[in-house]
């Protein structure tokens, strides 16, 4: 219908070249990023095309495989394995790989991951066989890292580079899962045992620091007190000191501002003799047994008994 108005030899270039067209658009091929084509040329392998842009011959030339050249990651199933002492358990394994050559991952190896999955199994069987339940539990970073170099020493023919491996899940038998449980349980009460036994300890040190500290104030308080006590009978002596010197000095001052009134007045002898003799009775107090008296004095003495006789004697009324 379309080639109607058009004559034999028109339309048969006309479908030549629409055969062209579909055969050349058919020989392009665009490879996106992270990917590489493995190319072959009459079943023989021809190139490694990378990304960009691509043609190929018709017919001759075919793409084999499309290869992803992104980090990939495996998660293989549970595998059984038995332990040194005869325990067996399943352990399932991730696997982390890199295509680095897509010539030799696509002729090196037939099923590539099947044959990681494999292989991977039989190198756990390998590792886990040399250790002890305890060891496999508590050893998971050196199984990994004895994996890693296992695998990727034999897949590196294969075009491929093991980057991690990672033990998933390590899953023992129902018995020693419950002698485990019950192994932790009496480990974790040995434990509290322990951090109530220390935290009683510790409570009795600080009590007994508690009780040290309060003696030591209680001293420290006291000794305190008693210095400031001494400080204030100290004190109330000078003061007391500094009062009676300020009392015996008054004293001597009033006495030499009287000696000295007496030295202005100019008294007489009489005067100053009787002020001695006033001075000897307040000296003798009534205690003295034994009282020297100067020759003047007592001179002086019997005079004014002599007067005061007088005196008595005139005073008298005659019979």
């Amino acid at each position: 219908m379309i080639l109607s108005g058009f004559s034999g030899g028109q339309a048969f270039i006309l479908f030549l070249v629409f055969l062209v067209v579909i055969v050349a658009a058919s020989c392009i091929r665009i490879v996106p990023q992270a990917h590489a084509y493995v190319i072959e040329r009459l079943g023989t392998y021809q190139a490694t095309w990378s990304v960009g842009f691509h043609m190929k011959w018709p017919i001759i030339d075919k793409v084999a495989q499309r290869i992803s050249l992104k980090e990939q990651v495996v998660d293989f199933a549970p595998q059984p394995v038995i332990t040194k002492d005869n325990v067996t358990m399943r352990i399932d394994t991730v696997v982390f790989f890199q295509i680095t050559d897509p010539k030799l991952f696509a002729y090196g190896v037939e099923k590539p991951i099947m044959a990681i999955e494999n292989l991977t199994a039989t190198t756990l069987r390998n590792i886990i066989g040399d250790l002890e339940l305890d060891q496999t539990l508590t050893s998971r970073e050196t199984i990994n890292t004895k994996m890693r170099a296992t695998l990727d020493v034999a897949t590196d023919p294969w075009g491929i580079k093991v980057n991690r491996v990672e033990l998933k899940n390590i899953i023992p038998p129902a018995a020693i899962q419950d002698a485990m449980e019950k192994q932790m349980k009496a480990e974790r009460e040995r434990r509290e045992q322990i951090l109530i036994a220390e935290g009683e300890k510790k409570s009795a040190i600080l009590r007994a620091e508690g009780q040290k500290e309060s003696l030591i104030l209680s001293a420290e308080a006291e000794k305190q007190s008693a210095i400031l006590r001494a400080e204030a009978t100290k004190e109330a002596t000078i003061r007391r000191a500094e009062g009676e010197a300020e009392a015996i000095l008054t004293v001597q001052r009033a006495n030499a501002d009287g000696i000295k009134f007496l030295n202005e007045a100019a008294p007489e002898t009489a005067v100053l003799t009787l002020k001695s003799l006033e001075a000897f009775a307040k000296a003798a107090d009534g205690k003295a047994t034994k009282l020297i008296i100067p020759s003047e004095i007592a001179s002086i003495a019997g005079l004014a008994s002599s007067l005061t006789e007088i005196a008595v004697d005139k005073k008298e009324p005659k019979a």
